[in-house]
């Protein structure tokens, strides 16, 4: 079992230092080096067989004892020039040297180091490699030095030279044929993420291997377990060099694998691949790709207890929430939000929080610094518009936010979970923004407690202009437009008209008073009656009142809108995120 990973230099990686266990998760947004890692795993592997085939006889080591690697050996790392391995494409130094009267350079090659270390029946070990820049198509590979400008270099133990890894990318969508391909070919066209071409090449390699691997027999029974269906036996086609393959549907219909669904075909390609690699180290880039959350959940429990039967690691990269929680009670997990660092590696009092929060919601809460609270998902959607009317600069904030939706006009509901969340983020800040409340909210806390000082957002959008906009919006201008524009502003200020009275005969106050709580008592019949004038389906309701938000002219926008805005701004920029 591999149980640390250390890199330098290496791609987007500048010093990472990685805890790893038997089975590991790698969490964090896009492009924040989950993929990176588990590269780096299959270039020490790759490093350590090329040197261990090519010095594992020398009497003596040579002067300079490195191993020379081609890019395109990097099955699992495929690059068009050897150069983009490095971090920012740096291979060389060059040092300006003086001297009296005389000037002149020094060139240095920056290395990429991997440093793995694990334990093998009982006993530590670790392996260090360095590698070198030659060209554009190749560079070297040698054990790693003791010191800087030492000769002395890490020996390569034995456990080293015995681990194998197993990269899969995601399910890419089943290809209609599939050629019957040799095994390297297969790791080949994994490597390049065309797992599209090898999933009847992989139950193939299964199915038919004297004497019967019982592999099979159980990945037919997981299959039948979670979907239901039976997978027939892979057959090759020697006439036409292709490996066809069918399961039988609930009604008892042949069908080919083609016709199944993408969750089906990737969990059979997950399967497959640790049934193909016993005792391995399986790195699984995404393997909640395509399946949904119930299915996530279940897959990640299978795949798990699959690989811990066949002696295998699983190190897998993930975007899921359901698989972040699923995994953070039992397995290791590494969050990718600044360096590098594992999550769940904390107090009692802190795992009990997180727990009872999620660890999705601490995940992000690392991410941004900071976590505003709202009633709903309509709420983050006008302000959104506003924010884009007036160019404001909390525009961007709002366009990808830590928002957790309370559901309920309650501030209690808000500060149970924010001081939940810094029971594990001491520093966390956060904005709530509710309705108008009776009562006075809390000031001076890390959590700003914030209340429009009308009924709700959405009285700053209700007006006279923004419906009749509303309702010319989308209408051709010609002729014919004009005469439909006439009518739907005649449809509209009919159902202004009435509305307003129904609300007078019934005491209520006035549609744009500040004290009506115009979501549900005026624009809700309003547009109803005016869509049914039009004798035209509703095809605007509560969660799409941000349309109505976005059509306020920005000189028309409330003072009090942009203070509130300013103050989520402020909040955010004292944050204290850990940055990708």
């Amino acid at each position: 079992m591999l149980t640390r990973l250390r890199v330098r230099n290496f791609k987007r990686f500048d010093d990472v230092d990685i805890e790893l266990g038997e089975t590991v998760v790698l969490i964090g947004p896009n492009d924040s080096g989950k993929t990176t890692a588990l590269q780096a795993l299959a270039l020490w592997e790759i490093g350590v067989r090329r040197w261990l085939d090519k010095r594992r006889d020398k009497a003596s080591p040579e002067k300079r004892p490195g191993v020379a690697i081609n890019r395109r050996d990097l099955i699992s790392i495929p690059v068009p020039d050897a150069n983009l391995l490095w971090r920012d494409r740096h291979v060389r130094d060059v040092e300006s040297i003086e001297k009296p009267g005389k000037r002149s350079t020094k060139t240095q090659n920056v290395r990429i180091d991997v440093i793995v270390d694990g334990v093998t029946e009982g006993r530590t070990w670790s392996c260090g490699l360095e590698f070198d820049y030659a060209n554009e198509e190749s560079f070297y590979c040698r054990p790693l030095r003791l010191e800087q400008r030492s000769t002395e270099r890490m020996p390569l133990p034995l456990e080293a030279g015995k681990v194998r890894v197993a990269y899969l990318p995601p399910m890419s969508g089943l290809a209609a044929v599939e050629p019957k391909w040799e095994p390297g070919r297969v790791n080949v066209l994994i490597g390049e993420g065309q797992t599209a071409q090898v999933l009847r090449n992989l139950c193939y390699q299964i199915c038919s291997q004297q004497p019967a691997q019982p592999g099979w027999d159980a990945l037919v029974g997981h299959i039948r377990q979670s979907f239901g269906v039976d997978l027939l036996p892979p057959r090759f086609d020697t006439d036409r060099g292709e490996v066809t393959m069918a399961y039988t549907g609930p009604h008892g219909v042949h069908l080919d694998l083609s016709s199944s669904g993408r969750g089906l075909q990737q969990t059979l390609l997950l399967l497959a691949h640790l049934y193909a690699n016993p005792g391995t180290v399986l790195l699984l880039d995404e393997p909640d790709a395509h399946l949904e959350i119930l299915r996530q959940r279940q897959t990640y429990a299978l795949l798990t207890d699959v690989a811990a039967r066949q002696r295998s690691q699983v190190i897998a990269a993930s975007h899921s929430e359901v698989v972040l929680n699923e995994a953070a009670d039992r397995d290791v997990v590494v969050a990718f939000v600044g360096k590098p660092h594992r999550l769940n590696d904390r107090g009692s009092q802190v795992l009990k929080a997180l727990r009872e929060i999620g660890f999705d919601q601490y995940y992000q809460a690392e991410q941004t610094g900071w976590v505003l609270y709202l009633e709903s998902a309509s709420d983050l959607a006008m302000l959104q518009a506003f924010a884009r009317t007036l160019d404001h600069p909390a525009r961007q904030l709002l366009e990808r936010p830590f928002v957790h939706y309370v559901a309920t006009n309650l501030p209690q509901h808000a500060r149970d979970h924010f001081y939940g969340l810094r029971e594990a983020k001491p520093d966390l800040l956060g904005v709530a923004l509710f309705d108008r409340l009776d009562k006075e909210l809390q000031s001076g806390a890390p959590l700003a407690e914030l209340m429009w000082e009308r009924r709700e957002i959405e009285n700053y959008f209700c007006s006279p202009d923004v419906l009749l906009a509303y309702a010319q919006q989308g209408v051709a201008d010609d002729l014919f437009g004009a005469s439909e524009r006439d009518q739907r502003v005649r449809a509209m200020q009919e159902a202004i008209r009435d509305v307003s009275d129904a609300l007078s005969t019934l005491g209520k106050p006035a549609p744009w008073s500040p004290d009506l709580k115009v979501s549900d008592e005026f624009l809700e019949p309003v547009l109803k009656k005016f869509f049914g004038t039009l004798n035209l389906p509703l095809s605007v309701r509560k969660s799409d009142y941000h349309v109505l938000a976005s059509l306020v002219p920005r000189d028309s926008i409330d003072s009090e809108v942009v203070r509130k805005l300013d103050r989520i701004v402020a909040v955010a920029a004292q944050a204290q995120p850990k940055l990708v």
